[in-house]
């Protein structure tokens, strides 16, 4: 296990950063078709939830919790969807997805459904700012 905490590629690719909480580095995936951040523990070598300490757990349950009440705070949304798959990035992260009802992928799952769209610029400054906000980042 490596001792240095570093971000997988494809989830450094798939994102932009929004800020560290205690436990989590808080990602929001680039695709403007869903309000969706990833969570992922500082913590090198970590792949399953049980990897973590019980500390930690409830640490990363409760800014789970913290990452659900930002995206209600500033995007519209119906349900959040919260998944920690891993099939195909290995490293520990937490999806949180604001969903509404007849959004590109509903009912369904938000991976693999259709073609991700890019953020303009300005529109992920702002969405990133308003976020980091909610969080108390900023």
């Amino acid at each position: 296990m490596s001792a240095t905490f570093e971000l997988d590629p494809r989830l450094a690719g798939d994102t932009v950063v929004v800020g560290d909480l205690p436990l989590c580095r808080v990602l929001l995936m680039r695709d403007r078709r869903f309000a969706w951040l990833v969570l992922v523990p500082r913590q090198a070598g970590r792949v399953e939830v049980a990897d973590l300490s019980d500390d930690d757990r409830a640490t990363l349950w409760h800014e789970v919790d913290l990452a659900g009440a930002a995206l209600r705070q500033v995007a519209s949304c119906d349900k959040l969807n919260i998944g920690a798959l891993g099939n195909i990035v290995r490293q520990l992260h937490v999806h949180v997805v604001a969903r509404v009802e007849g959004d590109a992928a509903w009912p369904g799952p938000v991976w693999g459904a259709g073609k991700s769209e890019a953020y303009g610029d300005a529109d992920i400054e702002e969405r990133v700012r308003s976020l980091a906000s909610a969080l108390d980042l900023a």
